[in-house]
Order: structure tokens, then sequence, then C-alpha cells
């Protein structure tokens, strides 16, 4: 078997493939998530905190010299990145907590009994008539 058709094999496979629908639905929903979170709840919440962003604290380790850049130490932007991790979660627990609350109503809603065959009924109209006869 060449190495070709043992990768063809090895990528036709469904469990890859599955893998693949479910990186790309990821990653689309991903993007659906931070622009939630961006663009719906972090206005609020900025207004909330009374516009606080933690993006610009940093401490200079090397101060500017001779055109060259300073040298930062950016812990603001790993704290804003923590705060927004954290809203992202919460977004998504509220979305999960909602659907399986969707979810639980949806099996705990008790099936309707599939109604008798023609066989069934046409069985208890007999025991039914064999009941009055006697």
């Amino acid at each position: 078997m060449s190495m070709v058709s043992e990768f063809k094999a090895f990528a036709m496979r469904g469990n890859v493939v599955d893998m693949a629908v479910g990186i790309v639905m990821g990653g689309a929903f991903g993007k659906i998530v931070s622009s939630f979170v961006s663009d719906v709840l972090m206005p609020p919440i900025g207004i909330i905190l009374g516009g606080v962003d933690f993006s610009d604290l940093a401490v200079t380790l090397k101060a500017a010299a001779d055109g060259a850049a300073p040298v930062l130490l950016k812990y603001g932007l790993f704290i804003q990145t923590v705060v927004d991790f954290l809203i992202i979660a919460f977004a998504i627990f509220l979305v999960v907590k909602a659907m399986n609350t969707v979810k639980k109503k949806d099996e705990e809603a008790p099936a309707t009994p599939p109604a008798p065959s023609k066989e069934e009924v046409l069985l208890t109209e007999i025991r039914d008539a064999l009941r009055s006869s006697n």
C-alpha cells in the first residue's frame, strides 16, 4: 500500500472528517463569541467599571535609547486577556446552561403513546363483545 493511499484512507475516515468540521465550526463560533463579548457585553461593563482598561499597564524594563523602542513588560495586556477570558467563559456557560435547560424540558415532556394498531383495536372490540355476551 503506497503512502498516498494510506494518507487517503486516513483522511477519509469518518472521525477525521468530523473533527475537521468541528474545528471549522469552532473557529466560526469563536468569532461569534468574540464579537458578542467585545461588541455587546464589554460596552455596558466598561460603563459600569468606569472605562477601566488594563491594557495600558506596563513596567519599563529598558528605556528607549538611540531610536530603539523601550522594552516593556506589558502585564496589563495579560490582565485584560484574563478578564476577557472570564467574560467569554461566563457567556458560554450561560449559553450551555440555556441549551441544557431546553434539552431537559424536551426530555421531561412525556412522549404520547402510539395509537393502537388496527389489530389491537379489533381484538379489544372482540374482547368487549365476549364480555357483554356472558
